[in-house]
C-alpha cells in the first residue's frame, strides 16, 4: 500500500454538520445575525458556503451540548468581525477558564499550529439559535 492509498480521508474536503431543532429559526438566524444564505437546501437541511468550505444546518430532535466549539471561521480581524456580528444582535460568550479569558468577547491565546506561522490566535465565541458554540479566530503572527 502506497502513501497515497492511507491518505483516502486526506485526499477530501471536511464538511461540518450542525443540527437545529428548528430549520426555519435558524435559517432566519443565520441570515439575519450572521449574513449568511444557503446555496442550497433539500428537505430537512441547508447547505452554505464560505470560501472553498461548507457546512450544512439539519433538522434535528437531537441537540448538541454546546460545551465545545463545533466550527470556526478564520478571519483577518476579529475586532472588525465582532462587532459587525454584535450590531447584528449576536451575543459573544464571555470565558474565563485556565488559560483562556476574554476581555470584551475576545480572547488572546498564546500558541499556535506551526504550520500557520502563527504566534498566537485571538479568538471569540458565540451560539446561534439552536445553541451551537461557534468560533471566530485570528491569527496573530
Amino acid at each position: 500500500m502506497n502513501a497515497d492509498d492511507r491518505n483516502l480521508l486526506g485526499r477530501g474536503r471536511v464538511a461540518t454538520r450542525l443540527p437545529a431543532q428548528d430549520l426555519d429559526r435558524a435559517r432566519r438566524f443565520y441570515s439575519e445575525q450572521l449574513g449568511l444564505e444557503p446555496v442550497d437546501e433539500r428537505p430537512g437541511g441547508l447547505l452554505y458556503r464560505c470560501g472553498d468550505t461548507e457546512f450544512a444546518l439539519f433538522a434535528s430532535s437531537g441537540a448538541s451540548s454546546g460545551t465545545f466549539t463545533q466550527m470556526g471561521w478564520q478571519v483577518d480581524d476579529v475586532e472588525r468581525v465582532v462587532a459587525e456580528l454584535r450590531q447584528r444582535g449576536v451575543v459573544f460568550e464571555e470565558v474565563d477558564v485556565p488559560g483562556i479569558r476574554t476581555k470584551d468577547g475576545i480572547a488572546e491565546i498564546e500558541g499556535n499550529y506551526p504550520s500557520k506561522g502563527a504566534r498566537g490566535e485571538r479568538a471569540a465565541w458565540f451560539r446561534d439559535s439552536e445553541g451551537n458554540l461557534l468560533g471566530i479566530g485570528e491569527p496573530v503572527v
